[in-house]
């Protein structure tokens, strides 16, 4: 049997030692190797997703008021427009964002005229998510206003039926017709076309409502130096989204589009506004007069909606800065938004902006504006209107001399 010395045993011992020095440090080593030297450990954070959603449930559980006040509409209507948008349109939850977001990005946008800024800190989203969402909302809402216009009644609408001021005369109305300049941004080229009378530039919108302030039909984005006889052409006339007006049924006019069949006008160069006969000793002398003041205080009904749109939807207080498609997109989009409202919750009401342009009426009103449009209208058609005016305004007067009354 071989013997192992005291000093060869010891010589072994240190062998094994630096073999397991040597070993440890090559696995030290293969550790620096496979870890970043920069690497930086940052907390675990909350998925972004949360942070909107969780904001605007919190919201809906708060004031209503206050919420009506940032959203312009109360809660129960915000999650029943987000469920309509749901169903009817191709808006739907991501990966990231759900759809109460969006449809808060939206009214935030519009309701407060805010920049992208203001909502960027709410949600905590970047520009480009925002505005991502902004438009997805403003598309689904353009594909689904067509349905959200008010359909012309077969019946004769109450508020006229019901008055002996208004009925029979105008029983075949089913609502009022004129424009309104919203503010915009065009191209330095295009500034010119769109500076309307008043001076500054503008869109020219033409749109119809009934007696209940809901909007009819909206055509968006002509220049604010088109005169309104035109733009009517135009809607009557266009391929896609014309103006249908029900045989036998009529609108309201103004003085800025021409006494024709299916829109009634007042009489021009004798009093028409509301204010000219306020006051004792101004009550209407003659049927043009009678006829003129029964028929403005119908077609007022299209200067409120306009008023209470304007002041609902603070985006339209000056120019929405977007490219002019979007600004035309989105007064449809409103317009819609608008009898979404009319039918969830009447009383949600905002205080009427005063829509007053008595300025370009009176200009209309004394031939300086649309008379080329009028001569352009065949003349038996002409004449049929006048008549059928005049017949209205004779049996209208006839009526208020056998009763007493004259307003």
């Amino acid at each position: 049997m071989e013997v192992i010395t005291e000093e060869e045993s010891t010589n072994m011992e240190d062998d094994e030692t630096d073999l397991d020095i040597m070993l440890l440090m090559l696995d030290n080593i293969a550790r620096v190797s496979t870890t970043p030297v920069n690497r930086i450990e940052r907390p675990l954070r909350k998925p972004i997703m949360n942070i909107g959603y969780e904001y605007i449930q919190k919201a809906l559980k708060e004031e209503p008021e206050h919420f009506r006040s940032l959203y312009r509409m109360y809660p129960s209507s915000f999650l029943k427009l987000c469920d309509l948008l749901r169903v009817k349109t191709c808006l739907q939850d991501t990966r990231n964002i759900c759809v109460e977001e969006m449809v808060a990005t939206f009214l935030l946008t519009i309701g407060q005229s805010s920049k992208y800024c203001y909502t960027i800190d709410t949600f905590k989203r970047s520009v480009f998510a925002t505005s991502e969402n902004f438009h997805k909302v403003l598309k689904s809402l353009n594909t689904l206003a067509p349905d959200l216009m008010a359909k012309p009644g077969v019946t004769t609408c109450a508020k006229i039926r019901e008055s002996t001021r208004f009925y029979p005369y105008f029983k075949d109305c089913i609502g009022a017709i004129d424009d309104t300049h919203i503010f915009a941004i065009v191209p330095k080229c295009d500034v010119p076309s769109y500076r309307n009378r008043k001076g500054f530039v503008s869109q020219n919108v033409l749109a119809t409502c009934n007696f209940d302030l809901e909007f009819m039909y909206v055509l968006s984005g002509w220049e604010g130096s088109a005169h309104d006889s035109k733009i009517l052409s135009d809607a009557l006339t266009r391929s896609t989204c014309r103006l249908e007006v029900p045989e036998g049924k009529f609108y309201l006019a103004d003085c800025g589009f021409a006494n024709r069949r299916k829109f009634l006008a007042p009489f021009r160069s004798t009093r028409y506004h509301l204010q000219d006969f306020r006051g004792e000793g101004r009550d209407p002398s003659n049927q043009k007069e009678l006829f003129n003041l029964r028929h403005a205080s119908l077609r007022n009904v299209i200067e409120r909606i306009f008023g209470i749109f304007k002041s609902r939807f603070l985006i339209f207080k000056s120019a929405p800065p977007f490219a002019f498609k979007t600004q035309a997109e989105l007064v449809l989009a409103c317009a819609g938004l608008h009898n979404f409202l009319r039918k969830e919750c009447q009383s949600d009401i905002f205080s009427e902006e005063v829509i007053n342009e008595n300025n370009e009426e009176e200009e209309e009103e004394n031939g300086e504006i649309g008379t080329e449009d009028v001569c352009t209208l065949e003349s038996q058609q002409r004449e049929f209107a006048n008549n059928w005016r005049n017949m209205i305004a004779s049996n209208m007067w006839t009526d208020a001399l056998q009763n007493g009354s004259q307003g």
